[in-house]
């Protein structure tokens, strides 16, 4: 009977060791909810900033993860109106092309154009849409040309090379997709949930301190107790939580200061700009050139049309 006595003495002490503490400080944060607290210790200047500082970054890092995450999501320019097929979504735009250069007839062309894939689906993005509309216009116009006819349909050929062009696009937007989710969105969500998040705790650390302070002064004020007659205990336990208070201030202090400091977001939007600057002068490059190509396609054309005009 004594042992079990001696050890449920033992097991309330532990528990009350650890209850004590956090039910201290949750009557501190009662009484200053309801301005019962009779003071309130303050947080450095300097720590109060950096906590403003630390919010808009958290806050800024957000916003931006919430917009930019789209990029992770390949469709995320696809149009919502478009169905396509899985035989549309099947070679790609190259592949058909080529297979339509063999074609010997319009059986041999339809063919190539239902042509069963050769790997993973093609991309669904606004470009490859684009694409795969035009070479399917393309070839219907194609093969709508009359038996025997010498001149190839002008716009079947601008829609043949827009569809190369506008593949190529699209590719090179899914490249930029890749380097933005590697060089930026992984670097801002790692400091999203990692180092902002050890601010965090850090400044809940702070908090905890602070409301146990303030809890050792109230209980050694109780009762309108002056400080000159607070007992060595009570003396003690103030001076103790002080001391925590101002190691748990020095530690997120330091630790908001590392994470506000560190140049590594700065270098992760660097490298947003980066990829979205090489992809549209790559995209520009690209529809360039094949405009190029389409306005000798149109004015052979044009010419062709006033000949044909004036030979009336």
């Amino acid at each position: 009977m004594d042992k079990f006595t001696a050890g449920f003495a033992s097991f309330g002490k532990t528990v009350s060791s650890s209850v004590t503490p956090f039910a201290a400080r949750s009557q501190q944060w009662i009484r200053e909810q309801t301005g019962n607290a009779n003071e309130k210790t303050e947080l450095p200047h300097d720590y109060t900033e950096l906590e403003v500082r630390i919010d808009a970054l958290k806050q800024t890092h957000q916003k931006m993860l919430a917009a930019t995450s789209q990029y992770a999501n390949e469709a995320y320019d696809y149009p919502p109106n478009i169905r396509e097929s899985f035989q549309d979504l099947g070679k790609g735009i190259s592949e058909k092309v080529n297979l339509l250069s063999k074609a010997s007839s319009v059986s041999d062309a339809q063919a190539a154009m239902v042509a069963p894939p050769s790997a993973k689906p093609q991309p669904k993005t606004f470009s490859h849409a684009i694409a795969r509309a035009a070479l399917a216009g393309s070839q219907q116009l194609a093969m709508a040309t009359p038996q025997g006819s010498t001149e190839p349909d002008s716009l079947s050929q601008g829609l043949e090379k827009l569809a190369i062009a506008e593949e190529k696009v699209g590719h090179a937007r899914l490249e930029q997709d890749e380097k933005i989710q590697g060089m930026f969105l992984a670097g801002w969500t790692t400091t999203l949930n990692q180092s902002l998040k050890s601010a965090d705790k850090a400044r809940t650390a702070v908090t905890n301190a602070r409301l146990s302070l303030d809890a050792a002064k109230s209980r050694a004020a109780a009762g309108g107790r002056h400080e000159e007659n607070y007992t060595d205990a009570m003396r003690k336990a103030i001076e103790q939580a002080e001391d925590i208070f101002v190691e748990k201030v020095d530690e997120a202090t330091s630790v908001m200061r590392n994470v506000l400091d560190t140049p590594e977001p700065l270098r992760n939007v660097m490298e947003l700009a980066k990829a979205q600057a090489e992809f549209h002068a790559r995209a520009a490059e690209i529809l360039e050139d094949v405009a190029k190509e389409m306005s000798e396609i149109q004015m052979d054309q044009e010419t062709s049309y006033r000949q044909a005009r004036d030979a009336q």
